[in-house]
């Protein structure tokens, strides 16, 4: 697990300074604190900031074949390099190292670009290829290590980090106002383009090639949905051994392994299934918040742990946390992202970093096996209004006398959407045209904003995947989306991100692409059953996790944002939206910030807009102003 950066001048002539590769290197340390290495010959320099977990003695980068001919600088971990090895010694190949980056080298001699197809892990790397003089760059299947890069007429430039590509002299901050409506359409920023101009991702599962100044992307791998036809107990026990090699294969590591637990089924079941699959010691990380309650996560983490024996670990977060992480917190996302979990994310792997390099997490169980309650409350809705197509009217008058009799704001979200189509709501599992910020965009945007961003760019972005996806099976039609979407852009980032700023190694068996297309084979109705999400899974589970975790109701991570935003730091929102400075950027009608506000400190209805609308300010703040010194950037929050 590292951070990597480069930058290729197309004019071979042009040659890289070592003192850019040293500033973008410098901005990632972050990333990689145990070494540092460059490559710089003539037009091309590849920097690599190292995070030792494999090969701790000799897996030194950036690293090239045996004739010097290609190098490579690369983040993340090749879970069956073990496999690939032998292979590429029967074909002549010679390993001077024991690490997974070797692997790569050799296989990509042997096969070219397509050796990504082989590669079964979590990645993100570069590749100079000095005979052809052909830059290749790759990301994972998934995304769940991330890759940027910017290409102007002269060159091109990539890292794994935003502010990397930013410490290039040459490269100007500026913000793409089309962006700040995707971001407050969705509260994270779906597709390949990103807030700065001239700044991209690269996609999930794609690659790209760059000669003689000419770019080629390349989509290699995709999810798709083909039923299996495996009966339910069958799928059970095949479930059972995918999720057996996924978690031995990411225990693998010359350093010590520990565990996210939150309480929840797939981090319980991650812990489990690692019992005895290492010589070391098991550890375990979790965090809570005194205001929480009866939602507190750590009562169900601790049962976890002493059910599997790990070493467990626990701290308390409180609201001046909370706000002391804040302009970090927008540092490290470096894009606008409404996740308040994230803070949560950077404090406990902060307590982690004293005990271990690595952590394991249950991310992506809920997007492979329809764990959110949105997966089966729409699936319920659409089948109501197909029901109810006959009768037209009727299924909104009954929603509307629901809404009155029960005062059931989530009844009242649905009751406008019975006559839209599903892929005209379900933008993300986060927004939707029930939302603030799609609702009253005539009242938020400022004349002069709305002539500059247009809704319809936004959705579109999310709305093709509906075209790619399970056209006969809502619910896998809904994990497509969120799988292209939701997952990539705003969890994955959030995880990469909080953990590297620890200097820790995030690993996600639930998102190993052997066990993503396993699911992908299965039917909805395995997922989403009556009541019940993620069904298949805890059936499976069952033997595994104990029957208070499986029955629990879904909280996901609650950070007690909302009453902190209410109460405790009602004042110091304030003092941020409403300051002069944010008011002058000409986005928003002040009359609206001021009115959402109010209604927030009264009802508390307006949580996760105000923390949107505080991250997008506090983001111009760190990365159109004084990036150096991102904590001095906010008012200081009233004393208790």
């Amino acid at each position: 697990m590292c951070g990597i950066c480069g930058r290729l001048n197309f004019d071979s002539q042009a040659i890289v300074e070592p003192e850019i590769l040293r500033q973008m290197l410098n901005t990632i340390r972050h990333r990689g604190p145990d070494g540092e290495g460059t490559y710089l010959s003539g037009q091309i320099g590849l920097g690599h900031r190292r995070l030792s977990i494999i090969d701790l003695s000799t897996g030194q980068q950036p690293l090239a074949n045996e004739d010097g001919t290609v190098w490579i600088v690369f983040n993340g971990e090749i879970y069956n390099y073990q496999d690939l090895r032998p292979e590429l010694m029967a074909h002549g190949h010679r390993f001077r190292t024991r690490s997974d980056t070797e692997v790569i080298v050799h296989l990509y001699e042997e096969y070219g670009e397509a050796c990504v197809e082989r590669l079964r892990g979590m990645f993100a790397f570069a590749i100079w290829d000095d005979r052809r003089k052909v830059l290749f760059l790759a990301r994972d299947r998934v995304g769940i290590k991330p890759l940027y890069y910017l290409r102007s007429d002269r060159f091109l430039i990539f890292a794994s980090e935003i502010k990397s590509i930013l410490a290039d002299p040459e490269v100007r901050a500026e913000v793409v106002p089309q962006m700040i409506d995707r971001f407050l359409t969705y509260y994270y920023t779906p597709g390949e383009d990103t807030i700065f101009r001239n700044i991209h991702k690269l996609a999930p599962a794609s690659y790209m090639t760059v000669r003689d100044g000419q770019i080629s992307l390349r989509q290699y791998w995709d999810l798709h949905f083909v039923p299996s036809n495996l009966s339910l107990r069958d799928a059970q026990e095949r479930l059972m051994e995918v999720l057996e090699e996924s978690v031995r294969l990411h225990m693998i590591a010359d350093v010590p392994v520990g565990f996210l637990l939150s309480g929840g089924v797939d981090s319980t079941a991650m812990l489990g299934l690692a019992v005895g699959k290492t010589d070391r010691p098991l550890s375990s990380y979790t965090i809570g918040f005194s205001e929480l309650g009866p939602n507190d996560e750590r009562p169900y983490a601790k049962l976890a742990a002493l059910a599997y024996g790990s070493v467990h670990h626990e701290m308390t977060i409180s609201a001046k946390d909370f706000v002391d992480f804040f302009p970090k917190y927008v540092w490290h996302m470096e894009e606008p992202v409404c996740e308040p979990p994230a803070v949560a994310l950077y404090y406990v792997s902060r307590l982690a970093k004293d005990f271990v390099k690595v952590l394991i997490s249950g991310e992506g169980g809920d997007e492979a096996f329809a764990g959110y309650p949105n997966y089966r409350n729409n699936l319920w809705f659409e089948r109501l209004k197909e029901a109810f197509k006959p009768f037209p009217g009727f299924l909104s008058m009954l929603t509307a006398m629901a809404c009155v009799l029960l005062r059931s704001k989530r009844i009242a979200k649905y009751r406008q959407l019975v006559d839209v189509p599903l892929e005209s709501y379900y933008y993300s599992r986060t927004s939707g045209p029930h939302s603030f910020f799609n609702q009253h965009v005539g009242e938020l945007y400022s004349k002069d904003f709305a002539h500059q961003v247009g809704k319809a760019d936004s959705l579109n972005v999310v709305r093709k995947y509906f075209r790619n996806g399970a056209p006969d099976d809502m619910v896998n039609r809904m994990l497509y989306v969120d799988t292209k979407t939701w997952l990539p852009d705003d969890l994955l980032v959030k995880a990469d991100k909080m953990t590297m700023a620890n200097s820790i190694e995030l690993r996600v068996p639930l998102l190993d692409h052997v066990l993503l297309q396993f699911a992908a084979s299965l039917p909805g109705s395995y997922k989403v059953r009556g009541f019940t999400t993620k069904y298949i899974a805890k059936r499976a589970l069952s033997r595994r996790v104990s029957p208070e975790i499986i029955a629990r109701k879904k909280t996901g991570f609650p950070v007690p944002y909302e009453s902190w935003l209410k109460k405790d730091l009602s004042e110091w929102i304030k003092g941020i939206l409403l300051d002069r400075q944010t008011i002058s950027r000409g986005y928003f009608q002040q009359a609206c910030i001021d009115w959402m506000i109010r209604e927030n400190q009264r009802t508390g209805a307006y949580s996760k807009e105000i923390f949107s609308l505080a991250t997008l300010e506090l983001w111009h703040r760190v990365f159109l102003g004084d990036a150096s010194a991102p904590s001095t950037l906010l008012p200081a929050p009233k004393a208790d």
